[in-house]
């Protein structure tokens, strides 16, 4: 029976039957370490990787959909609409519940209920941090243009497409807005006053408005 006393040095070589000595050992296990390592570090990078698309995955589950068109400002997008129209222009605004759009002549206010599509939108997201931002939506828009006494075309979705009414809003209430429909250039007085029409929000598809400038 062989009895190896073995020390882990340079200087010392123990030899057995077969005529190996330690340096073939170490190199073997050298080599197995050297695997091993290599492994755990692979496996660390994918865990890595599989780790940031999972946050990634939460993140955007949890994103919404005005956070993604607030990063576009100022970029051109189109949006078609549910009523079979679409809009083209420069995105000059992400609110709460609606966006408006500069297409050159008019500034064209949008629920974002009202679209079916966006075109043109990046992978970027940008969250409004100000709570008194957040908390302005499509009816604040509304009764801006209220006050201004602004002449508006104003799109409602039907059952076969879109009707466009021309008008004054009269009053803005919580889920609804009074349009006084008049003759397109006229200011809005009693005289001229065809109708006035109760419109839902959830029946808005745009509202168009002159570009001031």
């Amino acid at each position: 029976m062989l009895y190896l006393s073995i020390r882990w040095t340079e200087n010392v070589r123990c030899v057995d039957g077969a005529g190996q000595g330690i340096y073939a050992y170490r190199m073997r296990w050298d080599a197995l370490f050297n695997d091993m390592e290599s492994q755990l570090a692979e496996a660390d990078r994918l865990a890595l990787e599989t780790e940031v698309s999972e946050r990634a995955r939460a993140e955007m589950v949890a994103l919404p959909l005005e956070h993604r068109l607030r990063a576009t400002v100022g970029c051109r997008i189109a949006v078609n609409l549910l009523c079979g129209e679409s809009v083209h222009g420069e995105l000059t605004y992400a609110g709460a519940d609606a966006l408006v759009v500069d297409d050159g002549r008019h500034q064209v206010l949008i629920p974002y209920a009202a679209a079916a599509r966006y075109v043109g939108l990046g992978r970027y997201a940008v969250a409004e941090n100000s709570p008194v931002r957040r908390s302005l939506g499509l009816a604040h828009s509304l009764r801006g243009l209220a006050r201004d006494r602004a002449e508006l075309s104003v799109t409602i979705s039907g059952g076969t497409g879109g009707v466009t009414l021309a008008g004054v809003i009269d009053r803005v209430g919580r889920d609804y807005l009074d349009l006084a429909t008049v003759i397109p250039g006229e200011a809005r007085r009693t005289q001229s006053v065809a109708e006035v029409s109760v419109i839902p929000f959830a029946a808005l598809a745009m509202v168009r408005s002159r570009r001031v400038g």
